[in-house]
C-alpha cells in the first residue's frame, strides 16, 4: 500500500474514532449525571433531548479538528503538545456546538454539569485514543509501512549527522534512499552504506524516479542561488524541501519573519524572557519549589539519614561551585552520591554512566535524580530556576566559551534543574555543542507552556533514564 493511501486511512480512522469518543463522552456524562448521579439531582432529563446536540457535535468537532490540522499525521509528535491541541479543539467544538444547539433548540435547557463532565471526558478519551494511534503509526513506520522516502543533499559531516539521527529514530517514519553530491567532480559510491545517487544537477529526476517525498539540503557550501535552483528544479515533483543550515552551529533560534514599515526582515535573535515573563517564571519557581520541598521533606530526611549511615565519613550534602545568571558563581546543593576523594587524582571530570566513583547508595540516587532534590533550595533562594540551561562548573565554562560560539549567551537566563537539552537526551557526557544549541533555543523561544512541558517530560524521563 502506498504511503499516501496509508496516511489517508489513518486520518479517516482518526476522524471516525474522534466522533465515537465525542459521543461516548456525552453518553458517559449523561449516565454520571442522571443514571448514577454524582451531583445533587433535581430533575432527570431524557436522553432523547441530547441526541440533537450529539449530532451537532459529531459534525462540528471534525470540522474544528480538520482546521487545526489534527488529521495530518506528524512525525514523532509530543504527547504533551497533543494534549494541549486536543484540549483547545474540544473546548472550541464544545462551545460552538452548545451555541448552535441553544439557537436551534430554544425550548430546552441543557444541564451545565453534564456538559462540563462531557467536555472533560472528551478531552481525556480523545487524547488517549490519539496516543494509541500514535503507537500504531510508530509500529507501522518501524516496519517500513507509511514511511517517507528521503534524499539528503550533501555528503559531508552535516549530511552524515542527519543520516545517523534518522537511522537511529525509525519512529520518525523517514527512509533515506540516498545522498545527492554537490558538484560534478569525483565522489565515492556511498556514504556509510547509503548510495550516492547523483549530483544536484539531476536531483529532480532522481526524486521523481524514486518517488521521493522529502529532501533535506545539508550542504553548507551551497549558495542561496544554488539552493533556489534545487527548489526550482523540484517544482514538478510533489515533495517537501527542508534546509539544514550551517548557521545552526551559531544561531539556535528559529528564524522569524518580521517587518519594519513593509521591509521584510528575518529575526535570528530575540529575548523571550523579559518584563512580565520574568515575574511569571519566578512566581512559578517559588510556588513549585516551595510545594516540592514541603512534600518531599520526609523523603529527603530519609535519604540524608541513609547517606550518613552508609557513608559516615563524608557530609550529607555536596556543595559545588557552578556558574549562573550573567556568569555569576553560586554553590549548587546536592545529596552526596560519590566518594569524598572522587576528584583528588583526576581533577574536574564529567560524571558518566556506571561511574566507579559513586557509592552504592549514590548510584541509586543518581539513577532517579534524587541526588538533585536539594537543588529546589537553590531555586527557592533565586540562584536557579526549575527550567533552564543546566549549570556548569567554572572550569568547563571557561573551556567551552573559548571553543563554542555564543556559549556564554546561555547564561543570559537563570540556570535550571532541568532543561530543553536534558529532555532531548543531552545530559551527562554528551555533545556540548548540541547541548549549547538546545539551551540557546530555549532561551530565545521561552513560553510558560514550554516550561510546563519540560517539567512533565522530565518526570517521565527520570524513570526511563538510568544515566547519572
Amino acid at each position: 500500500m502506498r504511503n499516501r493511501n496509508v496516511l489517508w486511512l489513518l486520518a479517516l480512522t482518526r476522524l471516525v474514532v474522534d466522533v465515537l469518543m465525542v459521543n461516548l463522552s456525552l453518553t458517559l456524562a449523561y449516565s454520571l449525571r442522571f443514571t448514577a448521579p454524582i451531583l445533587p439531582l433535581q430533575e432527570v432529563q431524557s436522553w432523547q433531548d441530547y441526541i440533537g446536540f450529539a449530532m451537532i457535535e459529531s459534525v462540528v468537532y471534525p470540522v474544528v479538528a480538520a482546521f487545526r490540522g489534527m488529521y495530518h499525521f506528524r512525525h514523532n509528535p509530543s504527547r504533551i503538545d497533543e494534549l494541549q491541541t486536543v484540549f483547545t479543539t474540544v473546548s472550541i467544538a464544545s462551545v460552538a456546538s452548545w451555541a448552535i444547539s441553544a439557537f436551534l433548540f430554544r425550548d430546552f435547557t441543557y444541564s451545565r454539569a453534564l456538559m462540563g463532565i462531557a467536555w472533560l471526558l472528551a478531552v481525556g478519551l480523545i487524547w488517549y485514543a490519539h496516543i494509541i494511534q500514535f503507537q500504531v503509526h510508530s509500529i507501522l513506520m518501524r516496519r517500513g509501512i507509511a514511511n517517507n522516502s528521503m534524499l539528503i543533499v550533501g555528503t559531508g559531516e552535516l549530511g552524515q549527522a542527519i543520516l545517523n539521527r534518522i537511522q537511529g529514530s525509525p519512529e520518525w517514519g523517514y527512509k533515506v534512499l540516498g545522498f545527492i553530491a554537490n558538484g560534478t567532480g569525483s565522489y565515492p559510491g556511498s556514504v556509510e552504506g547509503v548510495p550516492i545517487l547523483g549530483t544536484v544537477e539531476d536531483v529532480d529526476e532522481i526524486a521523481m524516479r524514486n518517488n521521493v517525498s522529502d529532501i533535506i539540503i545539508a550542504e553548507p557550501h551551497l549558495s542561496s542561488d544554488q539552493i533556489m535552483e534545487i527548489v526550482n528544479r523540484c517544482n514538478k515533483a510533489e515533495l517537501s524541501i527542508k534546509v539544514f543550515p550551517d548557521l545552526f552551529r551559531i544561531v539556535s533560534s528559529e528564524a522569524v519573519i518580521s517587518d519594519i514599515n513593509g521591509l521584510p526582515l528575518i529575526n535570528v535573535r530575540d529575548a523571550a524572557l523579559r518584563g512580565w515573563r520574568l515575574t511569571v517564571k519566578r512566581a512559578v519557581d517559588v510556588l513549585f519549589s516551595g510545594l516540592v520541598l514541603v512534600l518531599l521533606s520526609p523523603l529527603m530526611l530519609l535519604v540524608a539519614a541513609l547517606i550518613k549511615v552508609t557513608s559516615p565519613k563524608g557530609p550529607v550534602f555536596f556543595l559545588q561551585e557552578r556558574v549562573g545568571l550573567d556568569g555569576k558563581p553560586f554553590y549548587v546543593i546536592k545529596f552526596r552520591s560519590m566518594r569524598t576523594d572522587a576528584e583528588v587524582a583526576s581533577g574536574p571530570v564529567w560524571a558518566k554512566e556506571g561511574d566507579p566513583r559513586a557509592t552504592r547508595l549514590g548510584r541509586f540516587l543518581r539513577r532517579y535524580s534524587i541526588d538533585e532534590f536539594p537543588q529546589f533550595i537553590n531555586v527557592l533562594l533565586g540562584d536557579m530556576s526549575i527550567v533552564g540551561p543546566r549549570p556548569e562548573r567554572p572550569f568547563f565554562v571557561r573551556q567551552f566559551s573559548q571553543s563554542i560560539p555564543r556559549y556564554l549567551e546561555r547564561h543570559r537566563e537563570k540556570v535550571g534543574l532541568t532543561g530543553w537539552a536534558q529532555i532531548n537526551g543531552l545530559r551527562g557526557d554528551t555533545s556540548i555543542e548540541e547541548r549549547a544549541a538546545y539551551d540557546l533555543w530555549y532561551v530565545e523561544n521561552w513560553t510558560l507552556w514550554l516550561d510546563f512541558k519540560i517539567m512533565l517530560r522530565t518526570i517521565v524521563a527520570i524513570f526511563k533514564n538510568s544515566n547519572g
